[in-house]
């Protein structure tokens, strides 16, 4: 118990903040005297608060620090309550928080170890998708302003998923500075022209969810994925649609939740914002993405090699899988995305089959990671023992000897 006393000194409380934490997790305020205390009550039976709770308000009272650490106390004995609810909110910055819920067949309140690590990773790659777009606003970033991104990053905090269905959730701060440029030279009151304001950045991010989400609204209604290439100035984005692609992937459903701090609402806007996704969706946002994909800017590029890391593909979408090239002057390992889930089935039997295979789409570079993004399978080009062998013979001879296939003939 004495573990807990250094989070309950009342110094480092705020009781308008505790009482309106209360009230949005469905407390309701049966009584008070306005700028002294509140009376609050909790929704249906609980044991714990047998009648209600009272939060003082008046820090010149002498009776205030004893009052609200008896509160405090109270509240702790819920520990699920303090540990998902409260704690989490009521010792951090102002900050604005966001929740990724999917739902699966998992009992309440879990979900299989992977689809965990993809959720978290997927709320990960949204928030930097909507950082990137409040640089500007582009079709496929790629690496750029990727240390933007993650520098505001940097200033969210994670919190502990909540009971029910499965929830990441983040809290982003309201009014850290995040640098525009690499070093840490702003400061606070120089925002506007060397950092941006995180709520600004916060805001970028939920302009980018709800563009998307519309946008799939679109293809519901019209069948047609001219809503994700129109969105891309309101933030939709190659980077933007892979992350609601995780998100959605193998769920009973799943939604984004926007909670704007109320100790500073966001003018014009309401105090919460939800973005709701399908399990469906997900094929249209893995076709969307390879559409964005394609911003003139890539290189065709041919591999031919073995394949390997072959991904699960899911209903309706391509899938995904690796190459190791076995050619000199290409990149030694690439990821392929498929345009065409036929060709998912022939890059299966090449990896069962130990089969070398020509693919050929636009070639990105991401991170340390190569790319081949729409691509299609050109060929099945034979046993990788065979070949390799050949190719030896041909290194060997410095020279294609008259009748002699060369290991990956060229073509038109």
């Amino acid at each position: 118990m004495n573990s807990r006393t250094d989070a309950f000194i009342p110094e480092n409380v705020d009781p308008l903040k505790l009482a309106n934490i209360l009230e949005e997790s469905g407390w309701k305020l049966v009584g008070g005297r306005v700028g002294s205390y509140n009376r609050l009550s909790p929704p249906g039976e609980n044991p714990i608060f047998p009648g209600s709770l009272l939060i003082p308000l008046d820090e010149d009272a002498p009776e205030f620090h004893e009052l609200l650490k008896a509160a405090l106390w109270q509240l702790s004995e819920d520990r699920d309550l303090w540990t998902r609810t409260i704690s989490p909110r009521l010792f951090v910055e102002i900050s604005d928080e966001f929740k990724f819920r999917k739902e699966s067949s998992a009992p309440s309140g879990m979900i299989s170890w992977r689809e965990g690590e993809k959720l978290i990773s997927s709320a990960r790659r949204a928030l930097l998708a909507g950082a990137k777009s409040y640089i500007s606003p582009i079709r496929h970033y790629s690496n750029k302003f990727g240390q933007f991104a993650n520098r505001y990053l940097e200033s969210v905090l994670m919190g502990q998923t909540a009971p029910g269905s499965y929830i990441v959730t983040a809290y982003a701060p309201v009014d850290a500075s995040v640098p525009l440029r690499g070093g840490s030279r702003a400061v606070p009151d120089l925002v506007g022209s060397n950092a941006a304001q995180s709520r600004e950045v916060s805001l970028s991010v939920v302009r980018a969810v709800e563009a998307t989400v519309e946008a799939l609204e679109h293809y519901r209604v019209h069948h047609s994925l001219s809503g994700f290439e129109e969105g891309v100035p309101n933030g939709v984005s190659y980077e933007m649609t892979t992350a609601l692609l995780g998100i959605a992937s193998e769920s009973d459903g799943a939604d984004i939740t926007i909670d704007w701090d109320p100790t500073l609402p966001v003018i014009g806007q309401s105090s919460s914002v939800k973005f709701d996704l399908r399990g469906s969706d997900a094929a249209v946002l893995e076709h969307a993405s390879n559409v964005l994909a394609e911003d003139g800017a890539s290189e065709r590029a041919t591999i031919s090699g073995r394949v390997h890391l072959l991904a699960k593909k899911q209903a309706g979408s391509p899938g995904v899988f690796g190459v190791d090239s076995l050619m000199g002057g290409q990149p030694k390992k690439v990821r392929v995305r498929l345009a065409s889930e036929d060709d998912y089935h022939e890059a299966v039997r090449a990896h069962e089959e130990d089969l070398a295979i020509r693919v050929s789409g636009n070639l990105e570079r991401e991170g340390t990671l190569n790319w081949l993004y729409n691509a299609s399978v050109v060929e099945t080009l034979g046993p990788i023992d065979e070949l390799t062998q050949r190719r030896g013979r041909m290194d060997r001879g410095r020279s294609v000897h008259p009748g002699q296939d060369p290991l990956f003939p060229e073509r038109d």
